[in-house]
């Protein structure tokens, strides 16, 4: 699953329906530990605070999504795993419901982003590594490289300014550290680039 993409199954069940065995309050609301069965097949096991999920908990959805984590207000707040059922999964920080601050998210393929995380999508300083080898390090914004970063693969690394994920302005440096050779490259198939846009 791309881990930009909004999926109304990941949402939680309101806090009250279906069947709830567990701890209460003196006014007989969800308080401590307990577990709610939703009508709809999802299962949320965990700490309560005034009839609220708060602390930690985990939330199984029918759909097989799977959450353990933090809690406050009923939405994931805080440090979480959370598991898709396509394999995907992503470990770190949650802010009201959704992947904020410093995460990691694994692919089905095997690739990882490591960095930061705003409103669900890739935003700040970060790192993705390719299953196959080599890495993009940079700054994202609202989920595409923007500005200076690089490319690493094992003997050469590409440093610029990018466009988007896979576009750097012209030139670029192109460095090979073993030897310390490095020369700015204006032709981006030198580079394996798609063409983008060469600096004036």
């Amino acid at each position: 699953m791309d881990e930009d993409e909004k999926d109304e199954d990941q949402k939680d069940e309101g806090p009250i329906i279906g069947v709830y065995v567990g701890e209460r309050n003196d006014q007989k609301e969800r308080h401590g530990n307990g577990k709610n069965n939703f009508p709809n097949g999802d299962v949320y096991e965990g700490s309560y605070s005034n009839g609220k999920r708060k602390g930690l908990g985990t939330y199984k959805w029918k759909a097989g999504h799977r959450y353990k984590g933090d809690y406050q207000d009923n939405l994931r707040h805080g440090q979480g795993y959370f598991n898709y059922p396509d394999g995907s999964k992503y470990n770190g920080s949650f802010a009201n419901g959704k992947r904020h601050g410093q995460g990691v998210y694994v692919y089905v393929n095997g690739d990882v982003y490591q960095g930061d995380w705003e409103e669900d999508v890739k935003h700040g300083i970060g790192i993705y590594h390719y299953a196959t080898g080599g890495k993009k390090k940079g700054v994202w914004v609202n989920g595409s490289l923007k500005g200076e970063g690089s490319v690493i693969h094992a003997d050469h690394v590409i440093s610029g300014v990018f466009i988007n994920d896979d576009e750097m302005e012209m030139p670029v440096k192109l460095s090979f550290p073993s030897s310390g050779y490095s020369k700015m490259v204006t032709d981006p198939k030198l580079v394996a680039m798609v063409p983008a846009v060469v600096a004036e």
